[in-house]
């Protein structure tokens, strides 16, 4: 039998995940190529609040990306980008420390194939995926992160799940 902390962090999981596809397809125009903003980063500020958010930011990107129309490297090289940054937020346990990953790693890490999918210069895309990204997960996300933080103890937030 599936204790109730482990059917609580899938339901979470699944739940981030859920929404971070709706809000991908809520602004898919500027939810892929260059010049993205991708308004779905902001739930990378959850991982410090939730660790769920690890794994529901994963499949959420994963899927977001299957239908998203840019191919293996977005469905498979995103995703473990935003795998990674997640887990790394979540170790951070501290905001300016844990929007940090997220940030850099798209930053760098995206543009490294989206150069060759979209054949925009990789500098470029650096430049224009690094604003993209400090818009929704700087500014976005802390906005979320705020709101949360203040409502933790009624959510039940950040609890560390054993198995």
């Amino acid at each position: 039998m599936i204790g109730r902390s482990r059917v609580q962090y899938l339901v979470r999981a699944g739940l981030i995940a859920a929404v971070y596809v709706a809000l991908v397809y809520a602004f898919r125009p500027i939810s892929f190529g260059p010049g993205q903003i991708r308004v779905a980063e902001a739930l990378a500020v959850l991982p410090l609040l939730e660790a769920a958010a690890v794994p529901g930011l994963g499949v959420g990107c994963l899927l977001a990306n299957l239908l998203g129309g840019m191919g293996p490297w977005d469905i498979f090289g995103g995703s473990a980008i935003t795998f990674l940054a997640a887990y790394l937020t979540w170790l951070s346990g501290r905001f300016w420390v844990g929007i940090l990953p997220p940030i850099l790693l798209n930053g760098f890490g995206v543009s490294a194939y989206l150069t060759f999918i979209t054949g925009v210069p990789y500098w470029l895309l650096v430049g224009q995926i690094l604003f993209g990204q400090t818009v929704a997960v700087g500014l976005i996300g802390a906005t979320i992160y705020l709101g949360l933080r203040r409502l933790q103890p009624v959510l039940n937030l950040n609890q560390r799940y054993t198995y």
